[in-house]
């Protein structure tokens, strides 16, 4: 899901729809006007000095740049928005690095930039999605050897218990554990407002009772 934030220096933009946020980027990217090599070396000198009008205009100008390049990862774990708002910072950052780096070739040097962070945000997500697989399963196997211990000593297993039967530490047990309740929390909460929308309002006493607040 996009995180709906327009590139930086480009016009905002406010719509859920990925297919709709690419459309806007374009419309952005090819009604932006493109910059002469000679006003372009005023506005890096500019803004290397912080001001922001030129940064603003540089990064607007090579939206297109960024557009390209995001679509070339697409499919690879983040949108085609999320990728140019990653890819944004580091355009930023090459507008205002360019001038002390001693490049000679902005277009190069950005682009450079541009993929380093959109390639970090693809391996962040990727590291991000491996995680939530992890804790997935690790809250299966706890539900599952939860219910197992309680067959077992027929009374609720404690976390020393449960620890020792799954081979985890008490510190990670603990973690799961509330990982754990805290979706069955919210399972509770869904499936109280589907059954009394009104509960969520707190027209009911109910509500309080079933999600065990």
């Amino acid at each position: 899901m996009a995180r709906k934030i327009g590139a930086v220096g480009a016009q905002p933009f406010n719509t859920g729809d990925d297919e709709a946020l690419v459309h806007e980027l374009r419309r952005q990217a090819r009604t932006t006007p493109p910059i002469d090599p000679q006003e372009a070396r005023t506005l890096l000198e500019k803004a290397s000095g912080g001001d922001r009008t030129s940064l603003d205009r540089l990064v607007a100008a090579n939206l297109g740049m960024v557009i390209r390049l995001a679509e070339a990862r697409d499919q690879k774990g983040l949108s085609i928005p999320d990728l140019v708002q990653d890819g944004s910072l580091g355009l930023v950052d090459a507008v205002r690095s360019f001038v002390s780096s001693g490049e000679t070739d902005f277009a190069r040097f950005a682009e450079h930039r541009v993929v380093e962070q959109m390639d970090a945000a693809l391996v962040a997500e990727a590291a991000a999605v491996r995680d939530a697989e992890l804790l997935v399963t690790a809250a299966a196997d706890y539900e599952r050897t939860e219910l197992l211990l309680a067959r077992q000593l027929r009374r609720a297993p404690n976390e020393s218990e449960l620890a020792e039967k799954l081979e985890w530490t008490v510190e990670r047990t603990r973690y799961v554990a509330q990982v754990v309740v805290d979706a069955r929390r919210r399972h509770d909460e869904e499936l109280l407002a589907f059954i009394d929308p009104d509960a969520s309002s707190g027209r009911t006493g109910i509500a309080s009772w079933a999600v065990g607040k």
